[in-house]
């Protein structure tokens, strides 16, 4: 590995002292402002234009109005072919959009968290990093996303200012402006992120005296576009934070599968960093139905109709997307589209995985 091995073992050991009170009391000085600073703020609440939570505070969008900021895009992935196939629809999409009007999408960095290269090295292009020692991330692959931010912000040259991260079942659907401000990254809020219900558990790793729940972003990691300085002081806190997580048993069982995503929002609570929170940033099919102004469609949910349009979620549909029906390998070319009556953000889907699939080459199901 890159990195020792005995750090992490050590942390485990350790984490509850290391990562509540060492980590934080090593970064309490970022939460200070300075005396111009309060007083923008306090101005700008109080004529309602500063509000972090819905939008970029209107002296910052002028600023930044006429500027092209170019953002490097971040997929984290692994080389099973569940991921395989969706990291490779996502790039044929970003591709796509790149250069379009309106875009700034610079580069693109699939950081494979694998440890040895695969098979698309020379479809995308990739990073190699070593995934967490052995039993560390227990079977909770996600756990290696923070850690591989760690080591690719480490080792690579990044040009761009700003990093997007991604993840394989993103695909774009127009093209990306930098929505981030030189203060404020920009992220998608999740419904099911909620600081403010679990409290009492977030409690032990930001702690009172680091301020209000509210500090704490309903978010995760993705869809989020931060500057990379930004980024390079919260990814070691947020992977300390979410392996801490993970080894502490009323955490894991709170929070489940979306464990490290409320690593991502503690930790950037820690460093004093609050995002922009953009709606408009991705849907959800097929809860979301319209496609509208928003730049990325993410099909994490699986997506069951009958026959006469009707939503059948909980019941598998007569007809239906669901990428888990692919976790051992990809999709076969020309999925049949949606019966008449479903939402436009489902048709849409299809017909865009479709496109993707009939020109990249050597697409094969099941591959």
């Amino acid at each position: 590995m890159n990195f020792s091995g005995s750090f992490f073992l050590c942390f485990v050991a350790f984490l509850a002292f290391v990562v509540t009170y060492t980590t934080i009391t090593a970064i309490t000085h970022l939460n200070v402002r300075s005396e111009g600073e309060e007083s923008m703020v306090r101005k700008e609440s109080e004529t309602s234009y500063f509000d972090p939570l819905v939008r970029m505070p209107v002296g910052l969008r002028m600023a930044n109005k006429g500027k092209r900021r170019l953002f490097h895009t971040a997929l984290t992935a692994t080389d099973a072919p569940y991921t395989r196939w969706q990291s490779r629809i996502m790039y044929y999409w970003f591709k796509h959009f790149k250069d379009l009007p309106g875009s700034e999408m610079g580069g693109f960095t699939r950081i494979l968290h694998s440890g040895k290269p695969d098979s698309l090295m020379d479809e995308i292009p990739t990073v190699v990093v070593d995934p967490l020692p052995a039993g560390i991330d227990q079977g909770y692959v996600v756990l290696n996303r923070p850690w591989a931010f760690v080591q690719w912000l480490s080792k690579a040259k990044i040009e761009e200012e700003y990093i997007l991260m991604a993840e394989p079942d993103h695909i774009i659907v127009k093209p990306i402006p930098n929505l981030a401000s030189e203060d404020f990254p920009a992220a998608f809020p999740f419904f099911y992120i909620t600081p403010k219900v679990h409290e009492k558990v977030l409690r032990k790793y930001f702690p009172e005296e680091m301020g209000p729940i509210t500090n704490v972003d309903p978010i995760g990691n993705s869809p989020v576009i931060i500057k990379k300085s930004q980024l390079e002081k919260i990814a070691p806190t947020w992977s300390n934070i979410s392996v801490a997580m993970k080894g502490d048993e009323e955490t894991d069982k709170a929070f489940g599968w979306v464990l490290e995503m409320y690593g991502y929002a503690v930790a950037s609570a820690l460093h004093g960093v609050q995002h922009v929170l953009r709606k408009d940033f991705m849907i959800q099919p097929p809860f979301d139905t319209r496609i509208e102004e928003k730049f990325i469609i993410h099909y994490t949910y699986g997506c069951d109709y009958d026959l006469n349009g009707t939503l059948t979620y909980g019941k598998i549909g007569l007809w239906r997307f669901d990428k888990r029906s692919y976790g051992s390998g990809a999709p076969p070319r020309n999925l049949p589209l949606p019966p008449a009556g479903v939402p436009e953000s489902v048709v849409t889907l299809v017909k865009m995985v479709n496109e993707a699939t009939a020109n990249i080459p050597n697409w094969k199901e099941g591959e």
